[in-house]
């Protein structure tokens, strides 16, 4: 499943990087799903690294917003974890907007929903 998750990410910010290279460095990576060794993910978690932070985050303040996080769920099967509800929460409390992506297409319509108007984010 977290292999579907990968190439989703993959062609989301390639995509992202192509189409609006005027922001490119501003969608950027949590490296949260990366596998590590116990060490490597103690030094992760004491260097800062939180549970459920959203897979991507496009780091651009529009329609009162001061970014927008990104999810990606593996289709109609993939859900969130305990920890990306609570993280979920917190963050949208803090101004941000949040969004869980199942498809490239929608991860297409909600970046540019975002960076243009926000009707057809809110239905995201």
């Amino acid at each position: 499943m977290r292999h579907f998750e990968a190439a989703l990410q993959q062609a989301c910010v390639t995509w992202f990087n192509m189409q609006h290279y005027d922001l490119h460095g501003l969608l950027f990576s949590s490296l949260n799903g990366m596998r590590t060794t116990p060490t490597q993910a103690r030094t992760a978690k004491a260097e800062g690294m939180i549970a459920g932070v959203a897979d991507l985050m496009l780091a651009v303040a529009k329609h009162g917003y001061h970014g927008l996080f990104i999810e990606l769920k593996n289709g109609s099967r993939g859900r969130q974890g305990e920890a990306q509800k609570q993280w979920q929460s917190k963050i949208e409390g803090q101004g941000y907007r949040y969004i869980i992506v199942r498809d490239f297409y929608t991860f297409r319509r909600a970046i540019e929903s975002y960076l243009n108007d926000t009707t057809q984010l809110k239905m995201l």
